[in-house]
């Protein structure tokens, strides 16, 4: 098996790598931040190897009620929040617009496996969909928008669908793991938890060489 790990930024591939340890399967890409950069850069990747299974990692918001900090959430559904109209009375994304989709389906098995696995080995997990989000979310306003327009919502990221999107078009199945380091809604820096997000990240990354 032949798997694509993408992250945004090194320090979170850094955290993966640690959990993985020497396991030849697994080769690893930076996707740069933001929607457009990731999706570029998991073309480009994609396209130069054939691979089983892409995933996507790194640390997130969690919505409050939904995903703890420190805790762990495996996406069933890659969804872009915010990309479509904004109108008088509300929100229509490309989907009700139809001029496209902001939904990237994932294996359901594989979440549910995945998911299982990390809940045996103690860590704290679910799964539910993540968000992938042009802006972050710094409002309560904005975080119950985004609660309401997609119901049981548990993440959010800046990648997600840009990969998820290069991939499908590939014909590779993909995965999400995001590690909670944040509450989403007003941002208080001093009560984020970077640390220990990156830790659940690397715990997670363990697991998964055993599950795959």
């Amino acid at each position: 098996m032949r798997i694509l790990v993408m992250t945004a930024v090194a320090p979170e591939r850094d955290a993966v790598q640690r959990g993985l340890g020497h396991d030849s399967r697994f080769e690893f890409a930076l996707a740069g931040v933001g929607l457009a950069a990731a999706a570029v850069n998991g073309a480009l990747e994609l396209a130069k190897a054939e691979y089983d299974l892409v995933i996507i990692a790194g640390i997130a918001g969690g919505f409050v009620g939904k995903a703890e900090i420190g805790s762990l959430v495996v996406a069933n559904e890659i969804i872009a929040a915010d990309l479509g109209v904004e109108l008088l009375d509300g929100f229509s994304s490309l989907d009700e617009l139809g001029f496209g989709s902001t939904r990237v389906s994932v294996d359901a098995a594989l979440a549910e496996r995945v998911t299982a696995a990390l809940q045996v080995a103690g860590l704290s997990a679910q799964a539910g969909p993540v968000l992938t989000v042009a802006t972050a979310t710094g409002t309560a306003a904005t975080a119950a928008a985004l609660a309401a327009r997609v119901p049981g919502a548990a993440a959010e990221a800046m990648e997600g669908f840009g990969i998820a999107t290069a991939a499908e078009q590939r014909g590779v199945p993909v995965l999400e793991i995001r590690a909670i380091s944040n509450a989403i809604g007003p941002r208080d820096r001093d009560a984020w938890r970077i640390g220990d997000a990156f830790k659940a990240l690397e715990a997670a990354s363990s697991v998964l060489a055993e599950v795959l």
